[in-house]
Formats: structure tokens, sequence, C-alpha cells
């Protein structure tokens, strides 16, 4: 059950949202890639911009250079123009994006590494997760770097995880590879959003046992999260969303478990 907040918290919390900064040391506050990591948001309105084939080489290329465990390299890109995505799919790249990748663990291309842990599908499977996560990262970030913002979804669209099964039929994908999330690319129609809420430094770090965040620091983000998604989206709640989630997570956990756990043979 998600809080009640008044109209004064949800003012508070507005204004909070609104006048957030990142707390970076005056001695580093000049260096440009910790502005472009720091200055990133999640766009959801795409102008019709179309982004150059160079550029979005450059970005793909960013993600095969990612770092990987062991140079696994346990990834792979499904790749589409905004023509191609409509073509494939029947519908536009969500938010009017000009570009799109599906991001893929693949612990199937390489036959001998796979071979070696067949026997270990949750290791696998996470080690490829960990692996295309940084991709994607880097590739988040190479956009941003060249001035193209980008989105991570997992649902909308029926092209991340939550839609596992779905996407293993429409791309035809084998043993041993998982859709993780689609990236969408474009150039910014708007300002950029504020700082969505963060947890802060000494909540996330600690040195010798784990002590989790503190209830009232919770309490505050979940309050700061219902407020900033109806100042957002005044048609709807963050627990509209949630509810959203929740009924497509029982199917995207029988899909998932069934692409990880079920091994009838070695994979090929």
């Amino acid at each position: 059950m998600l809080p009640k907040i008044s109209p004064l918290e949800f003012v508070r919390a507005i204004v909070r949202i609104v006048t957030a900064k990142p707390h970076v040391p005056s001695t580093v506050q000049g260096n440009p890639l910790l502005k472009t990591i720091l200055g990133r948001r999640s766009i959801r309105h795409f102008s019709e911009r179309e982004i150059p084939d160079d550029v979005f080489t450059a970005i793909l290329e960013a993600g095969r250079l990612a770092p990987s465990t062991v140079n696994l390299q346990t990834w792979a890109f499904a790749v589409f123009t905004a023509q191609s995505w409509q073509q494939f799919f029947g519908r536009p790249i969500p938010f009017n994006g000009q570009r799109a990748v599906i991001v893929l663990g693949d612990a199937h291309w390489n036959k001998a590494i796979a071979d070696m842990f067949s026997d270990s599908p949750l290791v696998t499977y996470t080690v490829a997760v960990i692996n295309a996560s940084l991709a994607a990262m880097t590739m988040n970030l190479a956009a941003e770097s060249l001035g193209v913002s980008s989105v991570m979804l997992s649902e909308t669209g029926r092209t991340g995880f939550l839609d596992a099964g779905y996407l293993k039929q429409k791309l035809a994908l084998p043993d041993g590879v998982f859709p993780l999330m689609t990236i969408v690319f474009g150039y910014a129609k708007g300002p950029y959003p504020p700082m969505p809420p963060k947890l802060p430094l000494d909540q996330i770090c600690f040195t010798g046992q784990y002590r989790g965040v503190s209830p009232a620091i919770a309490e505050d983000w979940l309050k700061q999260m219902i407020a900033g998604y109806k100042a957002a989206y005044p048609l709807s709640s963050f627990e509209r969303q949630l509810h959203i989630y929740r009924a497509k997570i029982g199917q995207a956990e029988q899909d998932l478990s069934r692409m990880v756990f079920r091994r009838d043979r070695r994979l090929d």
C-alpha cells in the first residue's frame, strides 16, 4: 500500500525534485565526462530530427567496446531505424524515437564457453545480464556525449524483459539469448526534465556489514516518486503504473524461468 501525501507534502516534494542538484566536489566540477554523466536524463519526447548514420555507428561501437566479464562479450544488439521498427513491429518506436536497440544477453554465441557452464544456468544468465547492461549504459552515455538523448525501457512497446516470451518468438532467439531492454534514441524535444529523486550517498554506501536505507529516507523517496509522477502525468499515477507492471510480471517470471532454467539439451 503506497502512502498518502497531503497537498503540502506534494508541493514540498515537487520543490525538492525541481531544485535537486548532483553533489560534486568543486575540484572536479569542470570534468566534461562527469558533466555528461551527471546531466543525462531519460527522455520520453523526441523530435523528428533523424540521427545521422555515423553518429549512430559511433554509439554502437561504444557498446561493442564496453567492458565484460573475462571479455566474454555476452551481448547482442537488435538494431532498428524508425522505418525498420515500424515494418517489423507494426507500430512506431515509443516516444517518437528515431533509432532503437534491443539489448540482449547472449550466452549462445560462444559454444565452447556455453558448454562449460551449461550446468550453471543462473550464473550464465547473471553474467550475460551484467555484461549486456554495461554495454547498454556505455551506448547510453556515448549517445549523450554526441548530443543524442535516450531512454532505456523494460516494458513500453513490448520490447523489454517483461515481454521476454514475445520477443523470444518475434526475434527467433535461440536458447541462451535473453531480451533485457530497449534503448530508444533521438534528439530531445523540449528541455530536459529535472533529476529524479535519488537516495543520498550515505544511504547506499557502507563499510563492513550491510545496514540498508533508513525507513524515513525510504518513505521520503517514495513520496517524491508519487508526487513527481503525478506532476509529470496528471491523468495517471505512480500506483497505476506499478499496477501495469504488476499485471505483466507474472507472465514475465514464467517466460524467463523457462528461458533460463529449462535445459533439456546443451546450448547449440
